[in-house]
């Protein structure tokens, strides 16, 4: 069991206290000293959360959807405790590929129960912050769930930054003298998935971040959350609007990117088309005149001329250079 727990700690007062190493105990000395219990858990079995569920009494369901993963951002409401589930998401830049993880989040009157899937968002680092700052971490559980949600949102922002600066780096490429190359447009499509995926974890979490700051249509209390931690969790949901409309204003950007690179792609393929059009056309003035002038007759134009062959050969440069002048004065060559 313990393989899979990595951090249990008992907080009072916004103080951390060593948790011990029964389950029950803690719950029961985390209740009794008017605290809370929290347990982290990375990527466990079946087997291995049961005595957790026991414990906290977790619901049969919410337990499903952690041990399964994933799951779409949601806020679930049980006789016993909060469910929420995040997905941070991971971006790197060589390789241009988001990364999603799972982190899940049981909140009960005195107890945290953290679940990580994937390697995005260590919760270590928000325990450690959290720790610092007793008069927050003394608000209770709420202040582990605002904690947790809002590097999560945070990080969305940085993400969001790395990836409009990559697809300024391929505007610039698409909208160079040379049109980009010819990986370009599989450079977008998949630059497009990347951001769909990051709109995956990002969009669907706007409800429930709405419900735990009270706002607009979702003006009710949510049980176990502190009514005195709307104002925090408002901040989480005004960065969330921020990041979906960065979202959305990228999405927009790569879809008329990639049309005006299959449009520029179009215009050069006519370009080109009317430069062989050209050429073909004047390929074919010398050699109509030769085809003419194989042909095996006694009667034709100037047969027994001296000069004959000197002036058709003239003829065809003269040709040549008029036809030539008139596509180039019109832009076909």
């Amino acid at each position: 069991m313990r393989s899979v727990i990595v951090d249990c700690a008992i907080y009072r007062d916004g103080h951390r206290t060593a948790g011990p190493e029964d389950l029950s105990d803690a719950l029961a000395e985390a209740r009794a000293a008017h605290g809370f219990v929290w347990i982290g858990l990375h990527e466990p079995s079946g087997n291995e959360v049961d005595h957790v569920t026991e414990e906290f009494g977790l619901h049969p369901l919410a337990v499903e959807d952690a041990l399964k993963a994933h799951q779409r951002p949601k806020l679930e409401v049980y006789d016993d405790s909060l469910f929420l589930v995040l997905k941070p998401v991971v971006y790197e830049p060589n390789s241009d590929a988001v990364s999603t993880g799972e982190v899940m989040l049981f909140l009960g009157d005195s107890f945290v129960v953290t679940v990580r899937h994937g390697e995005g968002s260590p919760l270590s680092a928000v325990r450690r912050r959290l720790e610092q700052e007793p008069e927050m971490l003394g608000k209770g559980p709420t202040s582990v769930l605002y904690a947790v949600a809002d590097a999560v949102v945070d990080h969305y922002l940085d993400v969001a930054t790395e990836l409009q600066t990559d697809l300024e780096e391929l505007e610039a490429e698409v909208f160079s003298p040379d049109g980009g190359s010819r990986h370009t447009a599989s450079r977008i499509y998949t630059f497009k998935r990347q951001i769909l995926e990051f709109r995956r974890a990002t969009g669907p979490l706007a409800v429930p971040v709405s419900r735990l700051a009270g706002v607009g249509a979702f003006g009710g209390a949510v049980p176990f959350v502190n009514d005195r931690a709307r104002p925090f969790f408002r901040d989480v949901s005004d960065h969330l609007t921020r990041v979906n409309e960065s979202v959305e204003g990228l999405d927009r950007l790569v879809s008329d990117i990639l049309s005006a690179h299959l449009a520029q792609m179009s215009v050069r393929q006519n370009n080109d088309m009317r430069k062989i059009s050209a050429w073909a056309a004047m390929a074919a003035i010398p050699t109509m005149i030769a085809g003419i002038y194989g042909m095996n007759f006694d009667h034709m134009p100037e047969l027994r001329w001296v000069w004959s062959y000197p002036a058709l050969i003239g003829l065809m440069a003269a040709l040549e250079v008029g036809v030539y002048r008139l596509f180039k004065s019109r832009g076909w060559l």
